[in-house]
């Protein structure tokens, strides 16, 4: 699979709604599904920056909360000079929900897109026991 020009405007479109009045750095991320369907979400801070939540984690957990549990790919857009790379504890929750191979594309400002996967991000993740 390779990076599409639409992914990466939903990506882009999805950086536009962030709410970042403290730190200014909008991420915008558009899951791909099995089944065709976009999800997006963006970083939303609060005052008290523990309770913020990053691009990804809003647009997984906006998926698994509406049933969507099959995803193609994951396209992570930020306002960076290099390809932007999720936080540690996006990458653990990417690790609970996609397949170890689903690619991840990340994408700079310019467009630039890295791509690896999953398990590229998170090699040897922590999983359920079960």
């Amino acid at each position: 699979m390779t990076a599409t020009k639409e992914m990466i405007v939903a990506a882009r479109e999805a950086a536009s709604l962030a709410y970042v009045p403290y730190s200014h750095f909008p991420v915008g991320a558009a899951f791909l599904t099995a089944d065709g369907q976009v999800i997006k979400g963006c970083n939303i801070e609060n005052a008290s920056f523990g309770l913020s939540n990053c691009a990804e984690r809003t647009a997984i957990f906006k998926a698994i909360s509406e049933g969507v549990k099959d995803f193609d790919a994951l396209y992570v857009f930020g306002e960076t000079e290099e390809p932007i790379s999720p936080c540690g504890a996006c990458r653990q929750v990417l690790a609970e929900f996609c397949p170890a191979d689903m690619p991840v594309y990340l994408i700079s400002k310019d467009d630039k897109v890295k791509e690896t996967s999953v398990e590229g991000l998170l090699p040897y993740s922590f999983k359920s026991l079960d």
